[in-house]
Parts: structure tokens; sequence; C-alpha cells
């Protein structure tokens, strides 16, 4: 089943949170170059998901006074994984890191209003991308 009925955007699975968050993606890193530059001066990175399956996310983070100050990722998939990064990122941002570790992948599918059942294995990359951010993170204070 596809994700998409229509081209115009109309009669779409996806509620209107996820489409938005589909079409204007927040805290994306669009570029190779840009994700390159990034990761420089990020304090930590990770990375979950398969080529071969599809779906791929990294995320960075910026982290001070243990606080999330910036969450930049990419995502290779579907609108549902892109959409979910995206949420997640604006979630986070501003929280300290064990109540953004708190976030589920359920948080994440309610604040976008729902996803297809297929589909919930998006939230679930994000959620492992950002925990391994954190780790890494972690691991280099």
């Amino acid at each position: 089943m596809s994700d998409v009925k229509s081209k115009d955007g109309e009669g779409w699975f996806y509620s209107e949170k996820v489409k938005d968050h589909f079409f204007n993606p927040r805290n994306i890193l669009k570029t190779k170059k840009e994700a390159d530059e990034y990761s420089k001066e990020a304090d930590g990175e990770g990375e979950v998901g398969s080529p071969a399956c599809g779906d791929v996310m990294k995320i960075w983070i910026k982290v001070k006074d243990d606080k999330i100050m910036e969450c930049k990722y990419q995502t290779f998939g579907c609108a549902s994984a892109i959409a979910s990064t995206s949420i997640f990122s604006t979630m986070v941002i501003g929280s300290k890191i064990e109540k953004a570790l708190r976030i589920t992948p359920k948080d994440i599918v309610h604040v976008l209003g729902g996803l297809p059942a297929n589909k919930f294995h998006c939230s679930v990359l994000a959620d492992q991308a950002f925990k391994k951010a954190v780790e890494d993170y972690r691991k280099n204070q």
C-alpha cells in the first residue's frame, strides 16, 4: 500500500502535522556538505537504520549545561521517517538530556497526530538515533 493516494497532497493517510513536517522539515541538514560541516561542531551524533530497508536516520546534537541546544538530522526515507525526525527535533530542543531521553516513540506519534501502523517504526528510529547521539556525547565528556 502506498503512503500517498494522490500527487496533489489531498487524500493522504497522514495528518496535517505529518504533512507539514514532511513538506517543511525543521532542523534538517539538506546536503552532505551541510552534514559534514555540522558534524565537526556537534557534541554527539547517532545513526540508525539500514539502506537495505530504506530508512536511515542520523542525528547530531549540541549540548550546553546538560540541555539540548540544537538537534539537527538527515533522514533518508519516507514521509513518516522525515516527519518523525523533524517533530522529534523540535520536541527535544531546550530540554534537559534526561527529559529528552524519556520521550517515547508513542509520544512522537501522538504529537504528529498519528501514523499508519506500518510506519510506527519511523518514530522508533528517531528515538534510537537520538539515544545514540546522547551516548556519543556522554562518551566524549
